[in-house]
């Protein structure tokens, strides 16, 4: 991208350089990326021109996305000066967490590296991107009822699950429970051929995918075996009682309002309950009220219960997803 590309228009006399000194050239060189592909992203969402000279960059454009693209450029070196790698993931994530720049015309400091928030799973170690996923992150340490409300691809399962293993890890709770509602079977699973785990598995799977990205595959498995971690839709969960355990329902638009309260209901001594779901994907029958909406509307404001929200700013899957999300929410609002 040249100066020309830059949006809005500038006075020529505004478009000008800042110049960043980086002394460890190996450390610069995984801040460029392969092919310079971190500072090319930076360049694209950012309306800036980097060049590169020796062991500094020129970061080239208007005076607010410049200074913000600095701010950003020196976050994602002090990364790499505490020995953690930078790949396209980070660096979108520093873009998301960029402040807005201050009267004075000074960019605010980027605090992407909470280690508060850091999720250390034994794969490797989960950060928040956005501000609503730190806000989020951080209440499900803090509350015993958490709640992750938004769209797909805002990371509300992910992290959930990112925080259970966490807590699991650490000896915080015993064992981890992950469940859906099989809303498309109408939960009569007997229809379907195999056996039970047969029968349940397609709509548990983006549970296992998350488990699997944090913990290895056969750790998993023998885990599982262990009953630690549990698996299992919504219809299983009556009559018990969930103590020392990390617990998230998921897809829980897809709860009754009676399931909902009966899932409330199970937490027991020691435990923390996550509930996730997207109020725009409700695939109960029609006139059915989901149990998330009506949850919503009568625990808010009780204590020990965090709401958290998503958009689609906060979409961390390929960016058409979330382009795919404002074009249906715009023509939703205009009908």
């Amino acid at each position: 991208m040249g100066i020309s590309a830059l949006t809005p228009p500038t006075k020529p006399e505004d478009i000008v350089e800042t110049l960043l000194e980086f002394p460890d050239n190996r450390l610069l060189i995984e801040l460029c990326g392969e092919f310079d592909r971190n500072l090319a992203q930076i360049e694209h969402q950012m309306g800036v021109h980097i060049l590169r000279r020796g062991n500094r960059l020129a970061v080239v454009g208007e005076k607010g996305a410049r200074d913000q693209a600095a701010a950003v450029l020196r976050s994602l070196y002090a990364r790499l000066e505490a020995g953690r790698s930078v790949g396209a993931g980070d660096v979108d994530g520093a873009l998301r967490m960029g402040r807005p720049v201050t009267p004075s015309g000074d960019s605010e400091q980027i605090e992407l590296f909470n280690p508060g928030l850091e999720l250390r799973t034994r794969k490797k170690p989960i950060e928040p991107r956005t501000e609503a996923q730190k806000a989020y992150v951080a209440n499900l340490f803090a509350h015993e009822l958490g709640f992750g409300i938004g769209p797909a691809g805002t990371g509300k399962t992910y992290l959930a699950v990112a925080v259970g293993v966490t807590m699991f890890i650490s000896g915080a709770v015993e064992k981890i429970v992950l469940s859906r509602p099989a809303v498309e079977a109408g939960e009569r699973l007997g229809f379907l051929p195999g056996d039970m785990k047969e029968k349940v598995d397609p709509y548990m799977q983006p549970l296992y995918d998350a488990l699997n990205d944090f913990l290895p595959s056969k750790q998993v498995e023998k885990l599982i075996q262990e009953k630690r971690i549990e698996i299992a839709p919504l219809a299983f969960m009556r009559g018990r009682t969930l103590s020392n355990a990390f617990v998230v329902l998921d897809e829980a638009q897809n709860a009754t309002a009676m399931q909902m309260k009966m899932f409330l209901t199970r937490l027991g001594e020691g435990s923390r309950m996550v509930i996730t779901g997207d109020r725009t994907q409700v695939d109960l029958p029609r006139g059915v009220t989901s149990g998330l909406s009506e949850a919503e509307r009568i625990l808010k404001g009780v204590k020990g219960v965090s709401f958290n929200y998503f958009t689609a700013k906060d979409v961390v899957r390929h960016p058409l997803v979330a382009r795919i999300i404002e074009a249906w929410d715009s023509d939703e609002a205009a009908s």
